[in-house]
């Protein structure tokens, strides 16, 4: 990629500290370097700090425009104006190499900074999961567990206390007592402690202490449950479900189909340097699996990354951030963002001729600017990203003005979903119920018009197996029915059966 960068011709310098006039004075000069052209990527930040130098320093400078890369494989480079004496100084983001050193004087890093990663911005999702967010899998798994281990023991502390009494023959008060003492009351147990953990409470209506002792533990840790649970819920309710499409790069190297993308001759350096292994090997494969990974112009590589493709781009940070702030200028929107983690730093350094005398001073120069801390602070002027798009994930809700942002179906998405599952459970237990119901009157009326057939003074081992089984429980309709009052005549199974069978016979005749 041809690149437009600045070298310096120097006309004079001198030591730096012969004079308190080479001080800088407390004032940040305006670059006059005025950036690259469209489509082109450089240091932007060159031009003021050849300000500063020529300031502190004390010396003249004539700009000298180029437009080569830095080392060509084919053609003059940058560094061949070094190397030609035709300049003096290199403001580049020159990295160093052995070959480098060899041939040219390097300064100390004036860049100190780190690769990164240009994604798409993801559109927000629905909140399908915040309700189970608030706690690890394994919280969840161990209330389930804590509700079986109470419910079990609940019932063996019932049971227990129940074949005591019945051992030490010791009798009960009331009969409800006797219930109470001699039933299994799992669902019941089931029932209060599924109350007491949805903050719905429920009586304890044992009078045993043992049992007491264990609802009351129950309660507080349900108490503990509910609160942490409630307390982190809202902050996933409220915040938007932005899926990025990496985190780092290993999230590249695990999806098959997202493709890195990198610009001609950048990465390949760093991949010669470390002799392809380990991750960088990784690195390597992926390029060469996507036959478009190299783009010849930054541009190229930032228009592939759109919203909804599933492309990457590697690129140093700085650079990132003036493609994600130009293209905030262009849309008036943030498409695009950097990935969370990076991956590795980047030091550059200006170029000299090789034992050039302005090397040392040069370098002091820098040391005392990095001293400052100037030189991050001249980001905010060549790099002013806007407050709604830094490049950086969101990580909540946003809203224009001092208004409270409303909340959207998507922030409750999770709360609707478990209540369709609920609707959807009862239905589901309502059908069953039903066919239950159904399935037992046909058994019941198919077993009386069988009794009906049978003739007088027949009676079958068989028949008499169904009437016994039928006279209680599927000619009375409901086991729970109320006794009937002292002073009123109990009808019992057999009189039910003769009833049903004379209904029976009639319906028989009519139809006839």
């Amino acid at each position: 990629m041809a690149c437009q960068f600045l070298t310096v011709c120097i006309d004079n310098i001198f030591n730096p500290c012969s004079s308190a006039a080479n001080q800088l004075n407390g004032r940040h000069l305006r670059p006059r370097w005025s950036g690259n052209r469209k489509g082109l990527s450089g240091p932007l930040k060159g031009g003021v700090v050849l300000d500063f130098l020529s300031a502190r320093l004390n010396f003249t400078y004539e700009m000298v425009r180029v437009a080569e890369e830095l080392e060509p494989e084919i053609g003059r480079g940058q560094i061949d104006y070094l190397i030609d004496n035709q300049c003096d100084l290199l403001i580049q983001s020159v990295f160093a190499t052995t070959r480098r050193n060899k041939i040219v004087d390097l300064t100390l890093p004036w860049v100190y900074d780190s690769s990164a990663f240009l994604i798409p911005v993801p559109d927000e999702t629905a909140n399908v999961n915040a309700v189970v967010k608030p706690f690890q899998w394994q919280i969840w798994l161990g209330l389930g567990v804590s509700i079986i281990c109470v419910v079990a023991v609940l019932n063996f502390i019932h049971r227990s206390i129940h074949y005591i009494h019945k051992y030490l023959n010791r009798p009960c008060e009331t009969e409800a007592d006797t219930i109470e003492l001699g039933e299994t009351k799992t669902g019941q147990y089931y029932l209060y402690t599924f109350g007491t953990l949805l903050s719905q409470g429920g009586p304890c209506t044992s009078k045993g202490l043992p049992i007491r002792l264990v609802a009351a533990a129950w309660c507080l840790a349900t108490f503990i449950f509910v609160q942490a649970y409630n307390s982190t819920l809202f902050t996933y309710v409220v915040t938007p479900v932005h899926q990025p499409l990496i985190n780092s790069i290993y999230d590249i190297f695990d999806n098959s189909d997202i493709n890195l993308l990198v610009r001609t001759d950048t990465i390949d350096l760093l991949l010669k340097r470390n002799n392809n292994t380990g991750v960088f090997l990784k690195i390597q494969k992926k390029l060469d699996s996507y036959a478009n990974s190299r783009c010849a112009l930054a541009s190229d590589c930032i228009q592939s990354v759109a919203s909804g493709s599933r492309n990457v781009y590697f690129e140093s940070k700085n650079y990132l951030k003036d493609a994600i702030r130009t293209e905030f200028k262009r849309t008036g929107k943030c498409k695009l963002q950097l990935a969370k983690e990076g991956f590795t730093g980047v030091t550059s350094s200006f170029a000299l001729q090789k034992f050039s005398p302005y090397t040392q001073s040069t370098t002091r120069g820098i040391l005392e600017l990095h001293q400052t801390g100037i030189i991050d602070y001249w980001d905010t002027w060549f790099r002013p990203m806007p407050p709604q798009c830094n490049g950086k994930p969101p990580t909540g809700v946003k809203s224009p003005g001092n208004n409270p942002s409303r909340l959207s179906l998507k922030n409750l998405t999770g709360a609707f979903l478990v209540l369709l599952v609920g609707l959807g459970l009862s239905f589901m237990a309502f059908l069953f119920e039903q066919i239950v119901a159904i399935l037992s009157e046909r058994h019941r009326v198919k077993t009386l018009i069988k009794l009906v057939q049978v003739e007088p003074g027949e009676s079958t081992e068989e028949t008499q197996e169904e009437l016994s089984s039928i006279t209680e429980e599927e000619l009375s309709g409901n086991s729970n029915i109320e006794e009937p009052p002292s002073n009123v005549t109990e009808v019992t199974g057999v009189e039910e059966i003769v009833e049903s069978m004379d209904i029976i016979t009639i319906a028989t005749q009519e139809n006839e």
